[in-house]
């Protein structure tokens, strides 16, 4: 018998499983994103610049890229506010309002947008009584924010929950006990422990508010140049038979969302290391 043997597994070895990963990820996710630098590559450099750089491109892109941050960073507050609440306190109903949060995850993203435009429209349940005050949701890029925060709060919820179901609560407890106040416990505790869980959740929840189109495009209006989103005009570009201008914007939109999802994930690991020196 060799000295130096190795047990047989039942799971196949590392040679296979990376074979079959690297084809797969080829397949769903290499293979179809390249499909927009050949098609782009057929546009001349000016081409690409003038349909890029136009105006209504740049709306979108503006609406997209700032609609989604807002909602994102909507969803990381509440969403920790929602979290702590459902892992900190027992209620009557805890476990009918802890479902309503995947609500989002399992109804249709066409049937979302209806519901949120019959309630902020101007004869809604609630646009009624916003825009005699001058708040106009519905058809404005509010409305887009809004769709976006009802699409992206089960992220930040559902990552920060496991983490505050582990922290002890008597950990509270021993920082009130030595002294700290509420504020104190609060950003020299709590947060510390929860920033990323909150951080990954405030990514999920803004990579999946830019891909987002089927409750927007109901309650945004898509009024050009006002709150027309990206994926509206890539969907436009498409029924208009320009395919190299739609693949021309989604890969800017493509380059775009990559470069700040990267930016956001190298400061929650530089703040994650951090926190553990």
């Amino acid at each position: 018998m060799p000295i130096f043997s190795r047990p047989r597994s039942v799971l196949p070895g590392f040679p296979l499983a990376m074979g079959f990963t690297l084809t797969y990820l080829s397949l769903i996710v290499l293979i179809p994103l390249s499909t927009l630098i050949l098609k782009t590559a057929t546009m001349t450099w000016s081409g690409f610049v003038d349909v890029v750089s136009a105006p209504r491109t740049l709306a979108a892109l503006k609406l997209s890229f700032g609609a989604s941050l807002a909602a994102a960073l909507i969803n990381l507050v509440f969403g920790l506010v929602v979290a702590w609440v459902l892992e900190r306190y027992s209620f009557p109903g805890r476990r009918f309002v802890d479902g309503l949060v995947d609500l989002p995850f399992a109804l249709p993203t066409a049937v979302a947008g209806i519901a949120l435009t019959s309630l902020y429209s101007a004869d809604g349940w609630i646009g009624r009584y916003l825009e005699p005050h001058g708040l106009k949701v519905a058809y404005t890029p509010v409305g887009v924010v809004v769709a976006l925060t009802f699409i992206g709060l089960p992220f930040v919820v559902r990552t920060v929950q496991p983490v505050l179901r582990d922290l002890d609560a008597e950990i509270e407890e021993a920082a009130a006990s030595l002294g700290a106040g509420r504020v104190q416990t609060i950003a020299r505790v709590i947060l510390p422990e929860l920033a990323p869980a909150a951080l990954t959740g405030f990514v999920l929840s803004f990579a999946r508010a830019l891909g987002e189109y089927g409750s927007v495009i109901f309650i945004a209006g898509n009024l050009p140049l006002r709150s027309e989103i990206t994926p509206l005009l890539i969907m436009i570009k498409l029924e208009q038979y320009d395919y190299a201008g739609a693949t021309a914007i989604a890969l800017v939109f493509l380059l775009g969302s990559f470069a700040l999802l990267l930016l956001i994930n190298l400061l929650s690991l530089r703040r994650t290391r951090a926190l553990a020196t």
